[in-house]
């Protein structure tokens, strides 16, 4: 089963995705199903991970009603409000929905990078862990070493970094002190990673030999069996569309054995995200 792990739904009249430029012709539209289908056909992609994108709870219920119309779907990661403790009802309400797979705090749009370390948080990463939940850590490589005392603090949380914590490719001089996080998370805790968004990061006139290190390096640190690829459409459009990126991926990983690409392409996000 070929899963892409990470991808979007939303419709910007909704009015609550306060990161989106609505001047962005590319972003700011509505996509659904009916436009992601054709793309996973013509891919060989079989189920998706569909992540939030709004930072409420009223996105993810929109999100969990897709899930329930939209054959490929696998799995929601929603929201919750990490500063309200309260909101603890209403994660175990929506775990017993059988398409809760987690949760994503949109950590890389929040001013203080040290949010996460709050006393007032700490709740949602212990609840998380209770109940068994993921969590999809998002983030730049400012936050690496935050995000490794958080993931130590609470070895039973299931995690995983997405889209390589971001690395800034289009600024190579940036490489080694994020490779040297990535690696601590790797060595130090179990977290898994996704394979994702790096052209994004990268110089609109990107190569695949721009985002080989990037691959080779979370290759080598964490090993085809906790790395997972996703498209991040449609975001990942402002670079390229579905096809190319999925091109680009699979020629970054030609070299893998084809138990390791089966891993890296669909059983890693089966396993973590408990596709059945």
């Amino acid at each position: 089963m070929q899963i892409d792990a990470h991808q979007h739904y939303w419709c910007p009249q909704r009015g609550d995705y306060d990161w989106m430029p609505m001047d962005n012709a590319i972003l700011a539209r509505t996509y659904g199903p009916s436009d992601l289908s054709p793309l996973l056909a013509a891919a060989g992609v079989d189920r998706t991970i569909l992540v939030q994108a709004a930072a409420t709870v009223n996105e993810t219920e929109y999100m969990l009603g897709l899930a329930d119309a939209t054959p490929h779907v696998a799995g929601v990661v929603g929201w919750v409000d990490f500063e309200r403790p309260e909101d603890l009802a209403t994660l175990t309400r929506l775990a017993g929905h059988p398409m809760f797979k987690g949760v994503r705090p949109m950590i890389q749009d929040i001013p203080d990078d040290d949010w996460m370390l709050r006393d007032d948080v700490q709740w949602a990463f212990q609840a998380l862990s209770d109940l068994d939940l993921s969590f999809d850590a998002l983030g730049f490589p400012r936050h690496l070493a935050n995000f490794l005392t958080i993931l130590t603090r609470y070895p039973k949380l299931r995690a995983v970094i997405d889209h390589c914590m971001k690395p800034q490719i289009h600024d190579p001089a940036q490489f080694d002190p994020w490779a040297e996080g990535m690696t601590r998370l790797a060595e130090q805790t179990g977290a898994f990673v996704k394979f994702s968004a790096l052209v994004t990061e990268a110089a609109p006139e990107w190569t695949v030999a721009d985002l080989r290190p990037y691959w080779e390096h979370i290759r080598d640190v964490f090993g085809p069996a906790r790395i997972m690829w996703g498209s991040d459409w449609p975001v990942v459009r402002l670079r390229c569309e579905y096809d190319v990126w999925r091109a680009a991926a699979l020629e970054l990983t030609a070299d893998l054995s084809d138990a390791d690409k089966a891993r890296v392409f669909g059983g890693t996000a089966a396993e973590f995200y408990r596709v059945g």
